[in-house]
């Protein structure tokens, strides 16, 4: 386990927070397809938090994309790096997941947020921010559709609807099981949205979300439990 600092040149203002999205936002890339489903590695990350001790931990899980199996994985402790602003929640959680990806010991491939790229107010959500800073590329698959609209995808599997901003589409509304509550899809960086679908679908075998959230879920919140058990 790694333990983070906080750096010394971290946005301490929303402001600040939103002129570095502002400044980032212009490195993402839309148009590269990404790896393709099922090769190579893919990687998920997730936090959860200690809001007493204001500490939040990380973790990178590594998973072959064929078989799914665990190749490795990190994870990371630090002090909460901003407070709760909606649309700036990334920075709360960067230094720390940035921390848990660079204690892997391979290579991660393809990285999946629990959360959102382009789905967000500012289109500019973690894992855009994450995907800009690292150069990897990233989705994000969230739970919810944040403030945006979609109409029920047909009930069968892999059926999808718009995610809408207005008339934009800034996601996918996917169903991973037949009449289980979709999942929300997004493009953080070097990958399309019809690929980062394709991949969500890989990795949702038997569950409504993806393995690698499921498997960076649970090392984070064993970790923080470890952490701080009496």
């Amino acid at each position: 386990m790694t333990t983070v600092r906080i750096p010394e040149d971290w946005p301490a203002t929303e402001e600040q927070a939103r002129t570095v999205q502002d400044e980032l936002r212009a490195r993402v890339i839309l148009d590269e397809p990404g790896p393709q489903p099922g090769t190579g590695h893919v990687t998920g990350v997730d936090v959860a938090y200690d809001d007493e001790r204001d500490v939040v931990a990380a973790a990178a899980v590594v998973l072959d994309a064929s078989s799914l199996e665990v190749v490795a994985e990190a994870t990371a402790v630090g002090r909460v790096s901003f407070p709760y602003v909606p649309g700036l929640l990334a920075f709360r959680e960067i230094p720390t997941v940035l921390a848990a990806l660079d204690a892997l010991p391979c290579p991660p491939g393809l990285v999946v947020c629990d959360g959102y790229g382009l789905a967000h107010p500012r289109r500019f959500g973690l894992a855009s921010h994450l995907g800009v800073l690292t150069g990897l590329p990233t989705i994000g698959v969230a739970k919810n559709p944040f403030t945006f609209f979609y109409d029920d995808p047909d009930t069968p599997r892999g059926s999808t609807s718009a995610l809408l901003a207005g008339s934009e589409e800034v996601g996918r509304a996917l169903r991973t099981r037949d009449a289980v509550k979709p999942v929300f899809v997004s493009v953080g960086h070097r990958v399309t949205l019809d690929q980062a679908c394709a991949h969500t679908l890989a990795l949702t075998p038997d569950y409504r979300l993806p393995e690698t959230t499921r498997r960076a879920d649970a090392l984070c919140r064993k970790v923080l439990r470890r952490t701080y058990s009496v």
